[in-house]
């Protein structure tokens, strides 16, 4: 622009300003940038060559803004989600081909484990857990649904060994357990103001609670388990539900993700589909 007093306008700067940021960039790099004099103002050797380098990292970085830009804008690239397994085939499982559908330039890296994974360390974009329980404070966890239990049992199974009438009968029964739940061993229940807790035991204790509900059906014994996971074998008779007047347990499942700064338009996506298919979900809606 010929003088540090037009570009001083052009920048909103004064004169003086524009003049010591050359002067400290000159003792920076301890090289002359610029002729001056009172008349004219020309580039030096050291000052073209530095800006010939110094316009292709600029150009670079421009074109790096650009290529993030459309990310910010439509879902594209690759999402990488960790899940539970039961909840996923459940309740996500047979809408994610729709969701993809809708998104034809994203991918989906879906890893289904029960496993409680390091989003960050693990380079997960977002993780389904039944717990708002945060190894990082910067992690956003937001509330998707929340699980009602049931104990229940196949009816050849109380033919056998009866009926319990009160949760402390529990303890003369074959209980599967669940062993990745946070009750696996003391399963609570609650009737108006009064709350109690329960030890059970059993031969068998499985981290699935696929496998559980099979040994329901099979007659092995009882469990508490997510209503939504037996509601179909509840209808169909194939399970029957017992201490129906006790409140036993819930469970509540959050999304968890790094932050809600800058928040990509692929994990928006997801996260509206999370809530389209989770929040309020009616029990006993799954497929």
């Amino acid at each position: 622009m010929g003088s540090f007093a037009a570009v001083s306008r052009q920048l909103g700067l004064s004169p003086a300003a524009v003049s010591k940021n050359v002067s400290e960039l000159e003792a920076h790099l301890s090289a002359r940038l610029f002729n001056r004099t009172t008349r004219r103002m020309s580039l030096t050797e050291a000052g073209a060559l530095y800006y010939e380098r110094i316009a292709q990292v600029l150009d670079e970085l421009e074109e790096a803004d650009a290529a993030i830009a459309p990310m910010q804008d439509t879902p594209r690239g690759l999402l990488r989600v960790s899940a539970p397994v039961t909840v996923t085939l459940t309740c996500l499982s047979h809408a994610i081909p729709g969701f993809l559908a809708r998104y034809p330039e994203l991918s989906l890296d879906l890893r289904m484990e029960d496993r409680r994974v390091d989003i960050v360390e693990e380079g997960f974009d977002l993780a389904i857990r039944g717990s708002d329980r945060l190894e990082d404070s910067s992690l956003i966890a937001r509330r998707l649904m929340t699980m009602t239990h049931v104990v229940c049992g196949a009816p050849q199974y109380f033919a056998r060994a009866g009926r319990p009438q009160a949760p402390q009968d529990l303890a003369s029964h074959d209980c599967v357990q669940f062993t990745l739940s946070g009750h696996a061993n003391l399963w609570p229940f609650r009737k108006e103001r009064r709350a109690i807790e329960v030890r059970v035991d059993g031969r068998y204790k499985v981290s699935s609670s696929l496998a559980v509900r099979d040994a329901l059906v099979a007659g092995f014994g009882l469990s508490l388990v997510p209503r939504i996971y037996v509601e179909k074998d509840l209808a169909a008779g194939r399970l029957v539900s017992v201490l129906d007047d006790w409140a036993p347990v819930e469970t509540t499942i959050y999304a968890v993700y790094p932050s809600r700064r800058y928040l990509q338009a692929k994990l928006r996506a997801f996260l509206d589909f999370l809530v389209e298919e989770l929040v309020d979900k009616p029990i006993g809606d799954s497929p």
